[in-house]
């Protein structure tokens, strides 16, 4: 269905845009001035006269979604065969065995349904067991577990719910693969689980990031539609399409899911939580995720406020967001921080050094995207300091090339000799440090992988954890 057919309501204004409407004249046609909604791949309520620089935007957003969409067959293969390969090693139980194997024709190959098959992003950071030393009562025990839980959502089912009830020895409470109205698909992943350790009774959302080989994941990355929402602001099109807008009732408090295909991510999740916040007045829960999972995590109670749900609200302990992208403008971003200081809801947004997701998309004056929150800010020696935003908070400066490539360097040369430093279980293998050779080349991509970030919520100092006052930006 086209985008034009779809309800909008909801919003007072919005950009929508559609890359399979688009012709290759058409794409060309961006870049010239004139009312983009009146195309047939620009859909807005008042139309959009815009300037040079936003209609380049435009190209871009739809130029890369295109470009995805042609690939995404591909990619995919891909990346199941490198995953594959990745993962022959241990299949083999090592290195050794694996060759011995080939010589004798018998490998074993891979399960992907295994609970020992790791996904690109979990070989970057094996690690499994919670940090012994952070125990439940410890300011960082939350944000440790929320990192942990966000890595892990980039694996599949079997090996979630083993690390979650034989290591964690925590509850599991479902992995679920979430509708996607617009991209018509399961696209969006999210697990749960709930945590009774200490006494307390915690239920930990964990919503997956953009998994490396997932075109569809990309696309919602780079899809920069917007919604305006009265009295709320700006808010990023493709993130909040993930989370379960409808295409044709927008965001109504209440909905009958269709039994044709999953049920979409918000929705379900809200469902869930309600039976167990009713079922005990103890229970309470927080949100997460890292990368795109970070979005969809701070967007996930912005539509509670949006159905006025805050009895659900009073029972969020918290947001943790890791390497998260802007999702909205800065009333948007005026607005979230007015509701969660009413529901006394702390907002902690992780970015590690030169991380180039938390400067996307660009906080200027074309696309006007505002971070908010609590800035956890950690250097490349763990070091962190609450920030009111992020040093060099937009990506491409080049005034700053020569000093991320020469910290990407100094990460580099800190793999061989973090574990000598901090301890054996921060030590990094193989595909880490060929990672981080990539951020020579492109500084700020390896700072983005989950390993940074377990190790600043575990090595950065407990007093950063502890309830906080937003700086003034």
């Amino acid at each position: 269905m086209a985008t034009k057919e779809c309800n909008k309501e909801f919003s007072s204004e919005c950009v929508l845009l559609t890359p399979e409407e688009v012709s290759f004249f058409q794409l060309f046609r961006i870049l010239f001035p004139g009312d983009k909604g009146k195309e047939n791949f620009v859909d807005s309520q008042k139309g959009v006269e815009s300037t040079f620089k936003r209609r380049w935007i435009i190209f871009i957003s739809i130029l890369v979604q295109k470009f995805l969409q042609s690939v995404a067959k591909p990619l995919s293969w891909f990346g199941s065969k490198f995953e594959t390969g990745l993962n022959l090693s241990s299949s083999n139980g090592s290195f050794r065995m694996l060759l011995l194997n080939c010589f004798r024709g018998n490998i074993q190959w891979p399960d992907k349904t295994s609970s020992t098959f790791l996904s690109f992003n979990g070989h970057l950071d094996k690690r499994v067991e919670l940090d012994k030393s952070i125990k439940p009562g410890d300011s960082r025990y939350h944000a440790a577990l929320s990192i942990m839980s966000a890595k892990a959502s980039y694996e599949n089912e079997a090996y979630i719910k083993t690390t979650v009830e034989d290591q964690w020895k925590m509850e599991f409470l479902g992995f679920f693969d979430f509708w996607n109205d617009y991209q018509e698909k399961a696209t969006t992943q999210a697990f749960i689980l709930r945590d009774k350790s200490g006494g307390s009774d915690t239920i930990i959302v964990a919503f997956r990031g953009t998994e490396t080989f997932d075109a569809d994941a990309w696309c919602t990355d780079f899809d920069l539609s917007w919604y305006e929402i009265p009295g709320v602001g700006n808010i990023h099109g493709g993130f909040m399409k993930a989370l379960g807008l409808k295409k044709n009732l927008g965001w109504p408090k209440e909905i009958k899911q269709d039994d044709s295909h999953p049920q979409v991510a918000y929705y379900a999740i809200r469902e869930m939580l309600r039976e167990h916040l009713k079922a005990s007045d103890q229970t309470k829960f927080l949100v997460t995720g890292h990368s795109l999972g970070a979005a969809l995590a701070i967007l996930f109670p912005a539509v509670l406020v949006l159905h006025e749900e805050g009895w659900m609200l009073d029972r969020l302990l918290g947001v943790y967001a890791f390497g998260q992208p802007r999702v909205g403008d800065q009333k948007f971003g005026e607005f979230m921080t007015e509701q969660l200081k009413k529901h006394s809801i702390p907002y902690f947004r992780f970015v590690y050094c030169n991380d180039l997701v938390p400067r996307l998309p660009y906080d200027d004056t074309a696309l006007m995207f505002k971070h908010f929150g609590t800035c956890l800010y950690f250097n490349s020696s763990y070091e962190g300091k609450i920030v009111a935003e992020e040093p060099n908070k937009n990506y491409f400066s080049p005034l700053m090339a020569m000093p991320k490539t020469l910290n990407a360097m100094r990460e580099l040369i800190r793999s061989f000799t973090i574990a000598r430093s901090k301890g054996k279980e921060y030590t990094e293998g193989w595909f880490l440090r060929f990672f981080r050779v990539l951020g020579l080349i492109v500084p700020g991509v390896s700072a983005h992988g989950p390993q940074d970030y377990v190790n600043s919520t575990r090595l950065g100092s407990p007093a950063l954890f502890l309830p906080h006052h937003d700086p003034t930006p």
